[in-house]
Formats: C-alpha cells, structure tokens, sequence
C-alpha cells in the first residue's frame, strides 16, 4: 500500500453538488447532509491501516460534531475489484460491526474523490454552513495510536468554525493509503 499524504485545497472552495449511492442503492445527494454548522466529508474505506486506526476517532468525533451541528459523512472511493474489503457488502458489515450511526457512502465511479482532489484514506474536510472549506486536514497529532495523540486538530477545528473563529494555522495533511484508483 503507498503511503500519501493528502494535497493543498485552498480554503473556502465550494462544496461541491454531487450525488453518490449509499450501501442501499439510493441516490444520496452531498449537498442534503449539511449540519446546521456544517459538514465533515471524509474520504476512507475499509482496508487501509491509516484508516482503520482513525475509524473509532472518527466515529466518536462525529457524535460529538452532530452536537455542535456539523453532520458527518463517510466516502468510500476504493470500490475496484481488487478490494474486495471495500465493496458495499464490506461496507454494510463495517456499519454493523462498528456501529457506524452516519452515512457512509460509496463512490463507485470514483467521480466524486477527484472532484474533491482526495488522495488518500483517509482525506479529510470540513465545510462551513455555508458550504465552503474551512478545514482540510488531519484528525489528529497520531494516527498510529491514540494514546500518543497530544492535539485533536479537527476537533479543535470544529470548534473554531462553530464559534465563528478563523480557520486555524497550519492544517498539517492526513497521511493514508492512496485511493485505488481503477483504469479508466
């Protein structure tokens, strides 16, 4: 698996209108998921190691941020059939198994991980109300193991944008595995 990390977007660049399938085969419009604060869009998937250490945070976060009306969602780009881990069966297990409680949703034409420019699982980015990038950056100080982590980077960003504070400096790249990305 090549380790990546993720790329520069410059901040308030507008999130985009696009429509995925959740794990049910239904549209699932983007834009429909904003919080009354905001919206976290997390690119991820099943497999990746950076990924699977980052879940549980990811989940707790996303409890927490609902409170403060910033909804989350997950997106899966790895739906290529030499990851089989990462198909939509896969994904309706991992909801179950996890206790995923927001959408996590797949991108199957992988459509929506390159309007995003996301490189890696996982890429993280959170949305104003307004629908403009606030924050593009890492969950936290250590992926590796939470019990190192010393500053919870998006939390902390959360709660800036919530309170109406500036984007906080620097926004340091999450590092992941990179998308699989399938021939075209």
């Amino acid at each position: 698996m090549a380790l990546v990390a993720s790329i520069h977007v410059e901040p308030g660049w507008e999130l985009p209108d696009v429509t995925l399938t959740d794990v049910e085969d239904r549209p699932f419009r983007l834009k429909e998921q904003m919080g009354e604060n905001g919206l976290l869009v997390a690119f991820t998937c099943n497999h990746c190691p950076y990924a699977l250490a980052v879940w549980p945070r990811l989940i707790r976060h996303a409890r927490a941020f609902r409170e403060q009306g910033v909804n989350t969602v997950a997106i899966n780009p790895n739906i290529h059939p030499d990851y089989p881990q990462d198909s939509i069966p896969a994904m309706k297990e991992k909801i179950a198994e996890w206790g995923i409680d927001f959408p996590y949703v797949a991108d199957e034409s992988q459509d929506v991980a390159r309007a995003f420019d996301a490189q890696c699982t996982p890429d993280i980015y959170l949305f104003d109300k307004q629908g403009r990038l606030y924050y593009h950056g890492r969950i936290d100080d250590y992926w590796k193991d939470e019990s190192k982590v010393t500053r919870e980077e998006l939390a902390e960003a959360v709660r800036a944008m919530v309170e109406g504070r500036p984007a906080p400096e620097p926004q340091h790249p999450t590092i992941g595995c990179s998308i699989k990305w399938r021939e075209e």
